[in-house]
């Protein structure tokens, strides 16, 4: 008999957000094959018997391409017992995990789906949260990296129109033209706006500003991967390192720039 696939959400980075049963999985594998988003502190979960296989994934460098993970997964499934395919926040959430579990159901390969939090929503752990009934009373989801085809399926006027909480994944190298689109398609460049890294982690830092300003801070404070961008009036709530609430932050950007409140 084959082996067992499981596609387990690592969470943001902090070991103590895995689920428990992400936790009792990760004690038990005989193989895991991890993320680059994978924290430290967690990949020193595994045991020291399991078979460790690093499959990161970096803006323009793919150790293994997507078809090789899937791959494999089917080969380890034939060898091992326990195989924890294990990625940053939720697995299905922008992590591939559908192509994989669609890939190892057509090989006969069983699988099994272990969610995660997801790093959108670790940003209530900066203060931002994603909803809020004086605020917005929903958020969208949406990754800031195209297909490889170049193909562009997103409608930048709808969700200009809708507004709410944008939370955008994988973002970082696309900011500038992720930020011209949001304003090209109306929404308004006072919008205030967060950048958030590492999050949950010990270097995790968060900075607001406005949606105008965004690709500029981010580049001028250097900001790296992984990086969360959240956008929407929730963000006024955040908590930053300054004494001073969000909103007074947000209006002295604007003075600075001569913007309008």
């Amino acid at each position: 008999m084959g082996g067992k696939v499981w596609l387990v959400g690592a969470g943001p980075g902090d070991p103590e957000l895995l689920t428990l049963r992400a936790h009792r999985l990760l004690r038990a594998a005989d193989a895991v094959v991890y993320d680059r988003l994978v924290s430290p502190a967690i990949r020193r979960l595994i045991p020291a018997r399991a078979r460790r296989i690093f499959a990161g994934k970096a803006p323009g460098h793919h150790v293994l391409k997507q078809e090789e993970i899937c791959t494999l997964l089917r080969e380890l499934a034939g060898r091992y017992r326990t195989v924890v395919r294990l990625k940053g926040g939720d697995p299905v959430l922008f992590g591939r995990g559908g192509e994989e579990a669609a890939y190892l159901r057509r090989h006969g390969i069983d699988c099994e789906v272990v969610p995660g939090i997801t790093a959108g929503a670790a940003a209530s752990l900066a203060g931002i949260p994603l909803t809020h009934r004086d605020h917005t009373q929903h958020v969208t989801f949406l990754t800031g990296h195209a297909r490889a085809d170049g193909e562009e399926r997103i409608d930048w006027e709808a969700l200009a129109r809708l507004g709410g909480t944008l939370v955008i994944y994988m973002g970082l190298g696309t900011l500038p033209q992720v930020s011209a689109r949001l304003l090209a398609a109306g929404l308004p460049g006072s919008t205030p706006a967060a950048l958030l890294e590492q999050v949950s982690q010990p270097g995790q830092r968060c900075h607001v500003t406005r949606l105008d300003r965004l690709a500029e801070a981010a580049r001028r404070l250097r900001f790296r991967s992984p990086t969360l961008i959240v956008i929407g009036s929730v963000v006024a709530l955040a908590e930053t390192q300054d004494e001073r609430p969000a909103e007074e932050l947000l209006l002295e950007e604007a003075r600075a720039w001569h913007l309008p409140a």
